[in-house]
């Protein structure tokens, strides 16, 4: 073994050695208790991964590898989302079949994972572009479809015309797509969709139940919006009749107008000839504009008159019906009565267009604002002087007895968009006869493959590039033989991601998707680690998918994740030029407080944004791993601050974790200059001992609390106290080692190797602190003099109060402060203070 530190060296190694022994491969007869600790499956960028994405990667697997430690047998895999927009755009740009692209950046996905020391069953890798995968995601959608919750409908869409295809809402900000900032408008296509609402109340029950950050559930609580109200109808002169969902039924006698949304069915016939110009105008705009821009609460309130008026029911009254884009035909029944007094959005509308506005609750006043709190009923009719709740019941059952609504439930959730108009993507697995039906195909037919297609980016015309392969889409149905065409639409990139959790656990399976006996030892994930912004997608598809499975009695539990941990985003400096141009950190330099480009003089303005090469604010795994080490590297990102919360990448951030490393490397294996400290097999004693099992108590806490930042630290504040020691008791050597193990094991299996013990570290019982230990064996105490201190005395931790007291009175200061005067009082606090009361 060689005294200098050499991770180029070292780290490959133990990386060789960990796969050729199968230490994180879990057997399924292990009988120890299971953790199963999963992070959130990349999409292999052409980019591959930075510094940020370490971060991230680097705690799950800290904890993957104290749970070995703590005696767990622990699941821990990786694979690839590996289909969908992303995969299909790299490989556009490069110029290459999206197959290649995929099989180059898993190839660099990988090896950057593997410098990183990750705790991997590699044994369990998939990737959901497999066809042995999507086999098997192809026969959900199947139970899907048997379920009914699978089906096609005509439905207003997101359609971007330069990438080609649908968006979901998620997939689309400010009117532009996520990926690439391309416009996106609004029109209608026929679409696979998937009925997510019929678990709507199911959706919102689990979250009960789980353990997940308190704001992501309200997120998915907010996303699905259960509401219970009424629905109303309000007749509209010549033109029928439309219906309005409200949570609000009580303040309908201060309903002033109606609002529709600019797609609902009734606005083109109501619509009078001199106001058609200025609506039809407007839906044009409101066309392209995303449902989730649409929600957001724009400062500036737009919308068209119809020129049409409809009658409230409960006064009798004729009110105008306007159209505007903050009401969406997907929600309730796409149109709102507006009661500005009492709603604020109403109110900004009312006060930007002229609308009457009219207090029907008292307690407020509604010419400054909406009055959106408590009060009693007032202008109203039959129910003045009532609470609201009271009001609420009265007027729906009002409506009700009249024949003018009903009672009614409605969700913000709307179906799953689940067609996309690419090439790179599972194709859904069912024909089109040539009588007009749509039949599944049967189970023995798949998995449906991709064809080989010379071509394969987006048509631009709606169709997806494989409705021009004329000799894969056109078949026969393999029941009797009948013409019948392929569906050409592939499914979102969201369909692979929706199950693979439970693949892992039998990725070899080829007769069913997981067997259930492993499916019930290993469900549910015990930790499932990955970012907010994924709240509202696929943690929402997961779990439906999940609960659909357990209904068809494939699964034993109906939540996929028990607990959810969000990291926090890894930001680093962005620096940008008046044209909007980014410069990498050596590209810039700054002088008498300005920041400016070197070769230019140029100014640039500087901001902390999220990590990515784009920006060039990211440094490369592979780039940081060669200059320092991976176990420098884990540390480093580790070290920044609290893994939930952001944290800043500075170009030191590495130098302190490094140094470090080298630190304990010296004192335990030794440098150019000699061996490492001496040991001795003479247990460590006094407050050596103290240091070392305070670090193991403090770090064990550390770790159940995911506060990665703070155990890194107190292994630091250890390493100093050890190197005040010679000879070196041996159990406080193999302490530190193992409490080191998690964070950096590359360097831990080495030092482990230098004290003489067997592989592996990695897997190693985790020390256990000693509560005797954690025992000071003296206090210091504060010495007060008619409540000012006059100094502190230290004593026995179990002294008796009368030798507290004693010692006290003997400090030289609080002497001369009691000479020559009376003590009327002696107060001792244990363990805080004394005080004398004199006079």
């Amino acid at each position: 073994m060689s005294p200098r530190y050499e991770p180029k060296e070292i780290e490959p190694r133990w990386q060789q050695r960990w796969a050729e022994a199968r230490v994180f491969s879990p057997q399924d007869d292990d009988p120890r208790p299971k953790k199963y600790v999963l992070e959130m499956f990349p999409y292999p960028s052409g980019s591959g991964l930075h510094l940020g994405h370490a971060s991230n990667y680097t705690i799950a697997d800290v904890i993957a590898r104290y749970a070995w430690m703590k005696g767990f047998k622990v699941l821990h895999p990786m694979g690839w989302d590996a289909f969908g927009l992303p995969a299909e755009q790299y490989a556009i740009e490069k110029r290459i079949h999206p197959s290649q692209a995929v099989e180059e950046n898993l190839r660099n996905f990988k090896g950057q994972l593997t410098l990183l020391g990750g705790s991997y069953d590699w044994t369990r890798e998939l990737s959901t572009t497999d066809p042995a995968y999507y086999r098997w995601t192809q026969w959900i959608f199947l139970r899907l479809l048997e379920r009914g919750l699978a089906y096609q409908a005509e439905v207003a869409v997101n359609w971007c015309p330069a990438l080609g295809t649908v968006l979901a809402n998620e997939e689309v900000i400010d009117g532009k797509s996520e990926r690439g900032g391309h416009p996106v408008v609004r029109m209608p296509m026929r679409q696979w969709m998937l009925r997510i609402t019929a678990y709507a109340d199911r959706l919102l029950e689990g979250l009960d139940r789980i353990d997940w950050p308190e704001n992501v559930k309200q997120m998915q609580r907010e996303w699905i919006g259960r509401s219970v109200g009424a629905e109303v109808v309000f007749r509209v002169e010549g033109a029928g009749e439309f219906k309005v969902f409200t949570t609000r039924p009580d303040t309908l006698f201060g309903a002033t107008f109606c609002v529709l949304a600019p797609e609902h069915p009734l606005v083109a016939r109501i619509t009078t000839d001199a106001q058609r110009a200025t609506v039809s105008a407007y839906v044009e705009a409101a066309g392209r504009k995303s449902d989730r821009d649409r929600m957001a609460d724009a400062k500036e309130k737009t919308g068209a008159f119809t020129g049409a008026w409809a009658v409230n029911p409960a006064t009798g009254a004729k009110v105008p019906v306007w159209i505007a884009d903050y009401v969406l035909a997907t929600y309730g029944t796409g149109a709102i009565m507006a009661v500005p007094g009492h709603d604020a959005r109403d109110w900004a509308f009312a006060r930007a267009f002229g609308l009457p506005v009219v207090e029907v609750i008292s307690g407020g006043d509604v010419t400054k604002a909406a009055h959106e709190g408590e009060g009693t009923l007032v202008h109203s009719g039959f129910l003045d002087g009532l609470p609201v709740e009271e009001a609420k019941a009265r007027m729906t059952a009002w409506l009700e007895a009249k024949g003018l609504g009903t009672k009614a439930v409605r969700y913000k959730l709307r179906d799953w968009l689940f067609s996309r108009q690419r090439f790179w993507g599972e194709p859904i697995p069912v024909l089109h006869r040539a009588d007009g039906t749509t039949v599944p195909l049967p189970d023995d037919a798949l998995p449906v493959t991709l064809p080989e297609v010379p071509r394969y980016e987006p048509t631009g015309t709606g169709e997806s590039p494989l409705a021009g392969v004329d000799a894969w889409v056109n078949t026969r149905d393999p029941r009797d033989g009948a013409p019948a065409r392929r569906e050409t639409n592939t499914m979102p990139g969201s369909a692979g991601s929706s199950w693979y959790f439970l693949r892992y656990i039998d990725p070899r399976n080829a007769a069913a998707f997981c067997d259930p006996a492993k499916e019930r030892a290993w469900m549910p994930v015990d930790l499932y680690i990955g970012g907010t912004e994924h709240a509202v997608g696929h943690l929402l598809y997961a779990r439906f998918w999940q609960k659909v499975l357990f209904d068809l009695g494939l699964v034993s539990t109906d939540e996929p994740f028990r607990r959810l941990f969000n990291q926090g985003m890894v930001v680093a400096a962005t620096y940008r030029d008046a044209e909007g141009r980014v410069y990498p950190r050596e590209a810039v330099e700054t002088a008498d407080g300005a920041t400016r480009v070197k070769a230019t003089g140029a100014p640039v303005t500087t901001t902390l944004e999220k990590m990515s090469k784009s920006k060039k604010n990211g440094v490369g795994i592979d780039e940081a791993v060669a200059r320092y080490s991976g176990d420098a590297v884990r540390l480093a990102g580790l070290f920044l601050g609290p893994p939930d919360a952001e944290k800043e990448w500075t170009p030191n951030a590495i130098e302190g974790p490094w140094r470090f490393l080298l630190k304990a490397w010296r004192l335990l294996v030794g440098d150019e200059d000699g061996p490492g400290v001496p040991l001795t097999d003479a247990p460590a004693t006094g407050a050596l001992r103290k240091a070392v099992h305070r670090a193991i108590d403090g770090i064990t806490k550390d770790m159940e609390a995911i506060a990665f930042n703070t155990a890194v630290s107190k292994l630091m504040v250890l390493l100093s106290e050890l190197q005040g020691a010679n000879p070196l008791p041996r159990d406080a050597a193999e302490a530190f080692v193992t409490l080191l193990a998690p964070f950096a094991p590359h360097a831990a299996e080495e030092m482990w190797a230098a004290l003489g013990r067997a592989p592996f570290v990695s897997v190693a019982p985790w020390p256990v602190a000693d509560p005797a230990a954690l025992v000071d064996d003296t206090v210091t105490l504060a010495v007060q003099v008619n409540g000012k201190v006059r100094g502190d005395v230290t004593v026995a931790a179990d002294a008796k109060e009368a030798d507290v007291l004693a010692a006290a009175k003997g400090v030289e200061n609080v002497r001369k402060h009691l000479e020559g005067k009376a003590i009327v009082k002696e107060i001792v606090v244990p363990k805080r203070l004394v005080n004398f009361v004199v006079r």
